[in-house]
């Protein structure tokens, strides 16, 4: 499976961005998707993520209300609504496939990234 992120830039606290990411290859056994994001200095964490089939969401609490995930299975393409940004916000955001089973919150359950997308909101 490859992962192609796009989307992403510059913008002031309080604005609005937007990053999708489309994936190709073997996506058949797709289950979900995620996004995460790095920080400098700092461990990968989970942002969001959507289930292929249902579409259940699942946030990280401090991007809740902010943040929306969405997916077109049509085009295999997972997208990441982000309002209220804040300069915590700022990271590089990152696209993942989830594998079966296990915890949609857990970056150990995903198996395909990809190369990452800068998101920079100035204060």
């Amino acid at each position: 499976v490859q992962l192609q992120a796009s989307g992403g830039g510059l913008v002031q606290a309080g604005g609005s961005l937007s990053v999708s990411c489309a994936a190709s290859g073997r996506t058949v056994s797709l289950y979900g998707m995620g996004w995460f994001r790095q920080a400098p200095g700092k461990e990968r964490e989970f942002v969001a993520a959507i289930s292929w089939s249902a579409g259940t969401t699942y946030y990280a609490d401090s991007v809740k209300g902010r943040f929306t995930i969405s997916r077109d299975n049509a085009k295999i393409t997972v997208y990441l609504q982000m309002n209220s940004l804040m300069p915590e916000d700022t990271a590089v955001y990152y696209c993942a496939v989830k594998r079966m089973g296990g915890s949609y919150y857990s970056r150990n359950e995903y198996s395909y990234w990809g190369q990452g997308t800068q998101v920079t909101v100035s204060s």
